[in-house]
């Protein structure tokens, strides 16, 4: 795996160095820094030069690089890489050069534990802060610990969680995002529609619970149908396509019978990741009409319609409408919100603080052209928007129930809520040429 690490600042002094095995010597620190830190033309995160392979991952005013000779898993090393950031963060606030510079003997001890002849080790931060005590670092827990307990926690099956957590009020958060990726074509057919999704969770819950979780899932939903001898299908039910979960959820669980269940680290964190790509709601319809006419002028009309339920509210709605390089002056006139145009981007800014479901919205316009002494084809960049809708998701996805089991029965309060964002909301454009004629 790993055969040396390393950080450097900004202009290549190397802050951090540490070497795991002897297959590679020090001056390895100049290659990196002659080879990518001085060339600025180097933008792939791996190179390799030789047999030796670097990994960097720029983060602040530091580069984070880990080196090996072998053929390692890429993705391991650079997820390694963005914990000791994580890690970095959890004990200093902000994990950047002066940070690294007052913390040196407390880094060196943090790699000493993550990383063992090269190979990673445990990285969760709650378990390090209980053993890694150095001048600092406020961690009284660790003092109150014993080594068994130590030792448990940093080698037991719930590294994430220690047992003596105690809340007066119980509680659990769920957030449920999503971003929806929209492509149509200039007639109006949807030629791409998907929703990547990640529901996040805030755990202020007493002692070790065990939690279940429920969606709205196809294939869970279809099961329960078919063991209560049911007939009827359930149309609210949501196929996903691929998902990904935290480490606390007992995958063994969700592949035999789809139930989502884990013991919730404290505080924040992400459950679950997912993807979907059917019978996606689009929030919004653009419908565009561009007439150019003839080669002086350009007309505007677009109309927005929103699709959810008028009780919803969208928020921050921003609609940029290109515009033809050779634009002299616009004339807008919109029937909600502000536009303007912003010459910097070639583009027309419509802002809608607000939009209510089942409404519309109207700009009209026109562009004054220049004339230009080399005429280009204006190659009609699509209509992009921004977002966010509350309580709505694309993907129709719905918590169904969360459960907390813990052995004293305390009762706990859970709170969900949705939301719905753009993620690449475009819409081309049709072109239309009107041309004057002169008698």
């Amino acid at each position: 795996m790993i055969s040396a690490f390393f950080i450097y600042n900004q202009k290549g002094e190397v802050l951090i160095s540490r070497l795991y095995r002897q297959d590679l010597k020090r001056s390895v620190a100049d290659i990196f820094r002659i080879q990518v830190i001085s060339n600025t033309d180097v933008r792939s995160p791996i190179i390799t030069l030789g047999s030796t392979s670097f990994f960097h991952v720029r983060h602040d005013n530091l580069y984070i690089v880990a080196v090996t000779k072998c053929n390692a898993n890429a993705a391991l090393v650079f997820e390694f890489c963005y914990r000791l950031v994580n890690i970095g963060k959890a004990y200093f606030g902000k994990f950047d050069e002066e940070a690294v510079k007052n913390n040196f003997v407390l880094i060196y001890e943090l790699l000493d534990e993550v990383l063992d002849f090269g190979y990673p080790q445990n990285s969760e931060t709650e378990t390090l802060k209980m053993y890694i005590t150095t001048e600092g670092v406020k961690s009284q827990r660790a003092v109150k610990e014993d080594s068994s307990k130590i030792t448990i926690q940093a080698t037991g099956a719930t590294s994430w969680r220690r047992s003596d957590i105690k809340y007066r009020k119980n509680e659990a958060f769920i957030d449920v995002i999503e971003s929806v990726n929209l492509l149509m074509s200039t007639k109006g057919t949807t030629l791409r529609a998907d929703v990547s999704g990640q529901i996040m969770m805030r755990a202020y819950l007493s002692g070790t619970p065990e939690c279940k979780f429920g969606l709205n899932d196809k294939l869970l939903l279809e099961k329960d149908t078919s063991h209560r001898g049911l007939s009827q299908r359930r149309t609210n039910a949501v196929e996903i396509d691929d998902c990904q979960f935290h480490q606390c959820v007992k995958l063994g669980k969700f592949d035999s019978d789809r139930t989502i269940s884990f013991v919730p680290p404290d505080g924040e964190f992400e459950l679950m990741r997912y993807r979907t790509t059917e019978n996606v709601n689009l929030p919004f319809r653009v419908h565009p009409v561009v007439n150019e006419i003839g080669k002086s002028r350009v007309e505007y009309r677009v109309t927005v319609k929103a699709n959810f339920s008028p009780k919803l509210i969208a928020n921050n709605v921003v609609i940029r409408i290109p515009t033809p390089l050779n634009t002299a002056s616009i004339n807008i006139r919109v029937t909600a919100g502000r536009a303007r145009y912003v010459p910097a981007e070639n583009s027309i800014v419509w802002k809608l603080p607000r939009f209510q479901g089942q409404s519309e919205a109207t700009l009209s316009g026109e562009a004054e052209l220049s004339s230009m002494t080399v005429k280009k084809a204006w190659s009609r960049p699509p209509i992009s928007m921004d977002f966010q809708v509350l309580m709505f998701t694309s993907s129709g996805l719905l918590v169904r129930f969360l459960k907390v089991f813990e052995k004293s029965n305390y009762t706990s309060v859970k709170w969900v809520r949705y939301m719905t964002k753009a993620g690449s909301y475009q819409i081309r454009v049709r072109k239309f040429f009107i041309f004057k004629f002169s008698y």
